[in-house]
C-alpha cells in the first residue's frame, strides 16, 4: 500500500483523518522493505544526534528507542515530531527534507523494531485533561525538573541541564497530559529520566503534585 502525500489528503478536509489510518496501517503490518528503507534513512538523517540503535545523547536529542517511550508514542505522535521537527531545539522539520510521507512512515516502521511490551498509546492520549495548579506546579518543577529540562523547559541544548526541551512548543502541541503524566511517574529506563512517582522515585510526587506541574509546563508553550 502507497500513502499519498499529506500535503494532498490536507487539500480534501475530512479525508485527511483518513491518512492518520494508513500510516497507522502501514507501520502496524511492518514490511521488511520498510523497516530497511527506515533503517537506512535513520542512519542517514538521525543518528548523528540520536545514536546507533536510537539511545540518544544526554542534553543534545532523547532516545528514540526506550521502551517506555515506544509504549506511549503513538504512530502519529511519532510521525508529526519527525515531519514538524521542534522549532528552536536541533530537532529539524524533516518533512522539508526527505523526499515522500512515506519515507517518514519507513523510520516510523524502523523504529518500532524496538518496541517493547504492551501499546499503552491509545490509553494515555485518552487519559483525563490534567486538572492542576500551575503556580503550585512552577515551584514543584523548580524543585524536581529545572535542574535538567532548565528554567523553562527550554533543555539541555540551552541549558546546562541533560534533559530533553519539555517546555516548548514542538513538544507540547504534540503531547497529550497523559503522554507527560506517564513520563513524570515511570521515567525511562537507561536514560537520565528517572520516575518521580513512588518510594523508589527520585521525588514521591502524588497524583496531584504531577498535574500541578503539567498545568504549569502547559502556560509556558
Amino acid at each position: 500500500m502507497r500513502i499519498k502525500k499529506s500535503r494532498w489528503l490536507a487539500c480534501v478536509g475530512g479525508v485527511a483523518l483518513l491518512f492518520v489510518g494508513l500510516v497507522a496501517s502501514d507501520v502496524s503490518a511492518g514490511s521488511k522493505q520498510l523497516v530497511r528503507k527506515g533503517n537506512v534513512l535513520f542512519e542517514e538523517n538521525c543518528v548523528a544526534c540520536h545514536q546507533k540503535g536510537g539511545v540518544g545523547q544526554a542534553g543534545v536529542a532523547p532516545s528514540l528507542t526506550n521502551k517506555e517511550f515506544l509504549s506511549i508514542a503513538s504512530d502519529k505522535f511519532l510521525f508529526e515530531t519527525i515531519r514538524d521537527g521542534r522549532t528552536d531545539t536541533p530537532m529539524p522539520a524533516f518533512g522539508e527534507m526527505l523526499e515522500s510521507d512515506e519515507d517518514i512512515t519507513a523510520i516510523v516502521a524502523y523504529l518500532r523494531t524496538f518496541s517493547q511490551g504492551k501499546d499503552l498509546s491509545s490509553k494515555v492520549e485518552n487519559a483525563r485533561a490534567a486538572m492542576g495548579d500551575p503556580r503550585l506546579g512552577k515551584r514543584w518543577f523548580q524543585q524536581v525538573c529545572e535542574g535538567c529540562h532548565g528554567v523553562r523547559g527550554q533543555g539541555g541544548y540551552d541549558s546546562e541541564g541533560s534533559g530533553t526541551a519539555i517546555g516548548k512548543a514542538g513538544f507540547l502541541n504534540k503531547a497529550s497530559d497523559g503522554f507527560i503524566r506517564y513520563i513524570i511517574k515511570n521515567g525511562r529506563s537507561n536514560t537520565a529520566m528517572r520516575g518521580f512517582s513512588g518510594p523508589t522515585g527520585l521525588a514521591n510526587l502524588s497524583d496531584q503534585e504531577i498535574d500541578d506541574i503539567i498545568s504549569y509546563l502547559r502556560i509556558l508553550q
